[in-house]
């Protein structure tokens, strides 16, 4: 170094005295304070120091010098920085246990410098009574005594007074020194280099193996990759003061152009203490029709700061991502994650989500874990299977066939015991099972491998196929090389080109008929409910149920367990119960409950058993053409045939569902044979009689309309006058016809009312598409305008 050279002065010269113990203060270094952390290395200086960092290294063949007493030195710097060398040297790390200062001005006139590993820690109540220790740190300390005293001489110089050489511990081989901490140093050159990789968007890791390959070996790196990550970090949060004003006022002018729009910061605007959080007015009412599933996204690396840019995203009717607010975050700690989740959540109305997806990452789920205690969460299965190329690089090139196994093992296990016997199977046969990644990803299977995640809502429309929501809102538009200045712009121009292809999906739902491909009511009644892109996938597993036959395996006389297979794969079966009387009915495949359509198994299982509808109970609003109505058409059917057909597939399968048990019993012996005929003639009878009764009804009912004297005779009853037209009182006979009549007349009533409800659902629903026909008019206005200009 060009400005700080050191001379090491070696001679016997007088030894150090004790004649100025009398005028010296003991000053104790508490060696149980935290330890400096790495991103905050600071060499120690006298009082005659400048405020710039110096190291001091000895030259020549000094640096092979072992310390002794009366080994003299032009400084106190030039003393700790020969022991710390000595240290690198031999294989510890170093620090300043102790000085002593004197009395007359204050100076400092003795120094102690001692191996990291010196002293125990102060286990003080006092100071962790009070606060929970989230992280303990790893005990470093065993008592070592290696240490090297320094006194300053009348002359200025500093003089060994004392050298331990021994240590009670191992020491560390020259190629893991640079992971002590004292020789943990980025130097001029390297910091340079790591300022030029960063402003064009490469990584801590990158970065790291860049400077590797640069300097031949880690070892002479001369520091680590949480020491580049923390210079980084600190880089970002410098470069960022100057930004930060930048962002703040776009978020101040948007809020201003509309009061719905939501931003917070952590911290407050005089004092930006952490990440900002921003909602518009449309993502918080997405939220409202679609915020039963959310993802989480904070791989993007949205600036040359590499600041994480974390988009809230969720699907649309449409099966499109569509955005619910977004963050920056300056820093990704516990509390960061805990303080956005929260305040997100007061955006959106306090609503939780059914389920959330992440990255994978402990800090996040232990956030999660505070703010959605009762929301599925899920780490992202794609973002591992892409960080298995990395950590199980040195496997796949040994054997090409390991990642097409390993996502067979995932995503085609169809059982839990299925995957836990292909994984094990897996790790066996490629020697992996000690492998420390992969058993952290194993101890996490139950939030991100499919098969233990089927039972729960994420809208997605296959358990093996990635979600269009998961980091691909802001594809193409924002990368890691943009910066804070240009971010906005783009991010706007994102909003807007996925705007535009919701109101084309909503467009072609309204104006386009999609090609029926069966002559199924059902088919036809999911043509007008569902959009565009969900009727497709909803009818593929319509026309896929004529492959499939269903067989009764069971009935416990509330349901009945049918086997779905195609034919000549009875080993490949799915589980169906169906409940006849609640139309109720669930797959073993849990497709359903996974991603809110019917799969074929239960329609194949609809199919045999004569339901000819869908009902209401398996049309999801968020998937119909109507997600973004107020309009509750869901709970009755709309269409008088609809509801005829519905009520009479659940009349009709009672009825054979309590024959089959009839006859079955009723065949199991002669005695029982006989006595079953006799009812079944007795009911023939009976029934016939029943539908003799019903047409009477309708023509009472027909003739009641018109009959004035039938009218007064219903005033007098519903009054209270038990007498007939002559005043003479009614008999028992007619009393028991009038209740009748009154019976049928609010029958037919009742069947009015339904009409004139279903009437009226029909003029709202209209109404609904004419609205939703306007505003796709007039957006493609605004778009035809906007390319004209």
């Amino acid at each position: 170094m060009e400005n700080e050279v050191l001379e090491f002065d070696i001679g016997l010269g007088s030894g150090a005295d004790d004649d100025d113990d009398d005028d010296a203060v003991d000053i104790d270094i508490d060696d149980d304070l935290p330890s400096t952390p790495p991103h905050h290395l600071t060499t120690s200086h006298n009082s005659a120091s400048t405020s710039a960092t110096r190291i001091y290294l000895p030259e020549g063949d000094l640096s092979d010098l072992e310390p002794y007493e009366g080994m003299e030195f032009e400084s106190e710097e030039a003393a700790k920085a020969f022991y710390n060398s000595y240290a690198r040297r031999v294989g510890f790390s170093t620090r300043v246990s102790s000085s002593r200062r004197s009395r007359r001005d204050g100076a400092i006139i003795q120094r102690q410098f001692v191996c990291a590993k010196e002293g125990f820690r102060n286990l003080n109540e006092k100071r962790t009574k009070d606060r929970e220790i989230k992280r303990p740190r790893v005990i470093t300390r065993v008592g070592c005594k290696a240490s090297l005293s320094v006194k300053m001489q009348d002359s200025g110089k500093w003089v060994v007074s004392s050298f331990v050489r021994g240590h009670n511990h191992e020491l560390v081989p020259p190629d893991q020194v640079h992971c002590l901490r004292s020789h943990r140093q980025i130097s001029g050159p390297a910091k340079t280099l790591i300022d030029t990789l960063q402003a064009a968007g490469m990584g801590p890791r990158r970065i790291m193996s860049a400077l590797i390959k640069e300097y031949g070996g880690i070892s002479k790196v001369g520091f680590t990759e949480v020491d580049c990550r923390n210079y980084m970090r600190n880089n970002r949060q410098r470069s960022m003061e100057g930004d930060i004003q930048l962002l703040l006022d776009y978020l101040r002018q948007m809020q201003s152009e509309n009061p719905d729009f939501f931003y917070a910061l952590q911290g407050d605007d005089g004092q930006f203490t952490g990440n900002v959080l921003w909602a518009d007015p449309r993502a918080r009412a997405n939220y409202s029709y679609f915020g039963d599933t959310v993802t989480f996204d904070t791989t993007y690396r949205s600036n040359r700061y590499r600041l994480p840019f974390a988009p809230f995203t969720g699907v649309n009717h449409h099966g499109q991502p569509v955005l619910f607010g977004c963050a920056f975050i300056l820093n990704e700690t516990e509390a960061s994650f805990v303080w956005l989740f929260q305040t997100w959540l007061t955006a959106m109305s306090g609503r939780h989500p059914l389920s959330i997806t992440t990255d994978h990452d402990a800090v996040i789920r232990l956030a999660i874990m505070q703010v959605f205690p009762e929301t599925r969460h899920r780490f992202c299965k794609w973002h591992i299977f892409k960080k298995c190329q990395e950590k199980l690089s040195h496997v796949l090139l040994k054997h090409p066939t390991f990642e097409s196994e390993f996502h067979k093992c995932v995503n085609l296990t169809e059982l839990i015991e299925e995957f836990e016997s292909c994984w094990l199977s897996l790790v066996d046969r490629y020697e992996l099972r000690d492998h420390e990644w992969l058993q952290t990803i194993y101890s996490d299977r139950r939030q991100w491998v499919p098969v233990y995640l089927r039972d729960a809502f994420f809208a997605e429309m296959s358990i093996t196929q990635r979600s269009d929501s998961m980091n691909s809102y802001f594809d193409g538009y924002v990368n890691a090389s943009t910066n804070l200045n240009h971010f906005f712009k783009l991010y706007e121009r994102a909003i807007e080109s996925r705007n535009e292809k919701e109101v084309k999906a909503d467009y072609d739902t309204m104006n386009t008929n999609p090609v029926l491909k069966t002559p199924s009511p059902m088919e036809k009644q999911a043509s007008g409910l569902y959009t565009r892109k969900l009727f497709v996938r909803f009818q593929e597993e319509l026309v896929g149920t004529l492959t499939f036959m269903a067989s009764k395996s069971e009935d416990d006389g509330e349901s009945i367990t049918y086997q779905v297979a195609k034919y000549g794969e009875d080993h490949k079966a799915y589980h169906v119960k169906f409940n006849v009387l609640e139309m109720k009915a669930t797959c073993s495949c849990q497709m359903f409950e996974f991603s809110g359509l019917l799969c074929r198994h239960v329609l194949t299982v609809f199919r045999v058993t004569n339901v000819l509808t869908l009902p209401s109970r398996y049309i999801l609003k968020r998937w119909t053409r109507n997600a973004k109505s107020n309009v509750i058409l869901e709970e009755r059917p709309t269409d008088v045939y609809t509801g005829y057909l519905e009520s009479h597939t659940v009349r009709y399968n009672t009825l054979r569902h309590e024959a089959f048990k009839f006859v079955e019993e009723g065949s199991k012996s002669l005695d029982t044979y006989n006595v079953a005929m006799g009812v079944l003639q007795e009911a023939t009878t009976r029934v016939a009689q029943a539908t003799k009764n019903e047409g009477r009804a309708g023509d009472v009912n027909g003739r009641n309309k018109g009959d004035s004297a039938s009218s007064g005779i219903r005033a007098n009853y519903t009054s209270g006058n038990h007498l007939g037209i002559s005043g003479q009182p009614l008999s028992e006979e007619d009393m028991d016809k009038k209740i009748q009549e009154l019976r049928d007349e609010l029958e037919y009533a009742n069947r009015k009312c339904e009409v004139y409800r279903a009437n009226l659902l029909s003029v709202l629903k209209d109404i609904e598409d004419h609205k939703q026909q306007l505003s796709i008019k007039v957006q493609s206005i605004k778009i035809s305008m906007k390319g004209s200009i």
